[in-house]
């Protein structure tokens, strides 16, 4: 079996990260790191190894230890003490919430609800943390950000003087809910599946979905010299996604499972390989992916740039949705719902003025990424989105369906709890 080598180091460098937490030996943590740059650096394929009966100690920067770990993950996808860890850091997560709540009480018995106020501030006095995408699929953040640089901010009619946005932009999802899960992130403009996953991995305790963004503007993008038309077609085919995890890398798998394709998080029948979205367009245009499952205005990057040709697009699917970390939503759910009143309203004005609100796009892309996109690209990519501040209970079934049945999620909490009535 022929296993890609990046699904392996992800899982080596994501248990380094986890131990960390755990304040475990350094020499410990840095062994995995070490070997995922080992495998990296090497171009002899992790699975054709240990199919031959190679040693992979062999590799400089693997240790013993670590052989029959790096092979459980490239026959089962997985690995049994990080399955632990991250139990325990779920466990750890949840220790945390009980333990802060359990002082917050013995403060209020002991200085009284008056000293607690004076120490605190108003309950309107904070700043919200906003997290968002350089993506066109994030179009309303991205529209306010740019009225904030012609010196008009749109929330604070609805959230009031006292209260203060701060905006911080990530690559993808996952980055997102681990930004979330460490309390640096307040509110959050993300895809689907990293929320889901989230939600999951925290038995429920952690994430709320508070409205819609934007359906559609996601496809499969295939080499224009490949005969490629179904599933089947992609077996030994390299397929680049946003991030592993992220609702792009989720759906790619589920449609090459569906299709009848093996395929597990470190390899299987055809390799999917999370790629930021830069580097996506420079390694289809080199043949090393011979296709790419992403969102605007990459999908139409690759096909004026690359000649790339749309083989499945996402319509009607959720690309974007709203979303709070539950603790901050619990504290103050007033100016979390002013906020998503505003969210609603800037999604309507956005409908009303696509033109305006193209240019206000492509200015801020500019200014802060230096994303520059022609009036052709922003046209394409805009007629593949839909912006709508709604969001249905069974179009977040369908994605539960997905990361299950390409395993990354083995069991799911109750979801009624999962998306807040606002």
């Amino acid at each position: 079996m022929a296993v890609h080598i990046t699904g392996v180091a992800v899982a080596l460098d994501w248990m380094a990260d986890l131990l960390e937490t755990e304040g475990a030996n350094p020499f410990r943590i840095g062994a995995y790191p070490r070997a995922g740059a080992a495998i990296e650096n090497k171009l002899d394929n992790v699975g054709g190894m240990i199919a031959d009966g190679r040693p992979l100690d062999e590799l400089p920067g693997i240790s013993e230890n670590l052989v029959g770990k790096i092979e459980e993950i490239v026959r089962t996808a997985k690995m049994k003490p990080l399955d632990e860890v991250e139990t325990r850091y779920v466990a750890r997560f949840r220790d945390r919430r009980r333990e802060a709540f359990s002082h917050l009480l013995s403060l209020i018995c002991l200085v009284g609800l008056s000293l607690l106020w004076t120490t605190f501030g108003r309950a309107d006095d904070i700043t919200v943390r906003v997290g968002y995408f350089p993506n066109i699929t994030h179009a309303q953040a991205l529209v306010a950000r740019n009225f904030e640089r012609r010196g008009r901010d749109w929330f604070a009619p609805w959230l009031g003087a006292r209260v203060k946005l701060e905006w911080y932009a990530y690559n993808a999802g996952p980055s997102a809910m681990e930004a979330i899960f460490a309390e640096s992130l307040d509110l959050s403009y993300v895809g689907p599946n990293p929320a889901i996953n989230a939600y999951a991995r925290s038995g429920g305790e952690e994430i709320r979905i508070l409205a819609g963004a934007v359906e559609g503007g996601s496809a499969l993008v295939v080499r224009p010299d490949l005969i490629l038309t179904k599933p089947a077609d992609f077996r030994g085919k390299r397929i680049g996604t946003p991030q592993f995890g992220n609702t792009q890398d989720v759906a790619a798998r589920a449609w090459l499972i569906a299709g009848g394709l093996r395929i597990t998080q470190a390899g299987g029948d055809a390799q999917v390989l999370p790629t930021a979205n830069p580097d996506q367009l420079a390694l289809f245009k080199t043949r090393q992916l011979d296709a790419v499952w992403t969102v605007e205005p990459w999908v139409s990057r690759l096909e004026l740039e690359a000649g790339g040709k749309v083989l499945v697009e996402q319509k009607d699917a959720v690309t974007t949705l709203l979303v709070s970390r539950a603790g901050f939503l619990a504290q103050h759910r007033d100016i979390v719902s002013r906020f998503v009143n505003a969210h609603r309203e800037l999604t309507t004005w956005i409908n009303q003025h696509p033109d305006e609100a193209q240019r206000m796009i492509g200015d801020e892309l500019k200014a802060d990424f230096r994303i520059v996109m022609s009036a052709e690209l922003f046209a394409r990519a805009w007629m593949r989105m839909s912006l709508t501040s709604s969001i249905s209970s069974s179009q977040l079934q369908a994605f539960v369906t997905s990361a299950q049945q390409v395993g990354f999620l083995h069991s799911m909490p109750d979801l009624s709890r999962l998306v807040d009535p606002q």
